[in-house]
């Protein structure tokens, strides 16, 4: 695959922080917003803008509700999430020389 694998390198998937993200839901599924922002040492908006973008992509779904009078969060990865984020992984080992 060499380097025809840098094409296929999703850009909305590789920034670090959206990265974080998804490597995260795809072992957990979902998250709330205080968790992501725990595990990956991300300021509230820092965090709130990456996960718009993954939202406005489809590869993240938001659930907004209360608990107990206080917001919750709930960011989970979508089938087309899944799907691309395993297309992302096969490109880079794509590129690294190796398949994923």
């Amino acid at each position: 695959m060499g380097l025809d694998a840098l094409g296929k390198i999703d850009e909305v998937i590789h920034g670090r922080m959206r990265l974080g993200i998804m490597v995260y839901l795809a072992d957990a599924e979902a998250a709330d917003f205080t968790e992501l922002k725990t595990v990956l040492e991300a300021t509230q908006g820092n965090l709130s803008v990456h996960i718009k973008k993954l939202e406005e992509a489809g590869y993240v779904a938001v659930a907004k509700s209360f608990v107990n009078n206080k917001p919750l969060t709930r960011v989970s990865i979508t089938a087309s999430g899944r799907k691309a984020f395993a297309a992302y992984l096969e490109a880079l080992g794509g590129l690294i020389g190796r398949s994923a």
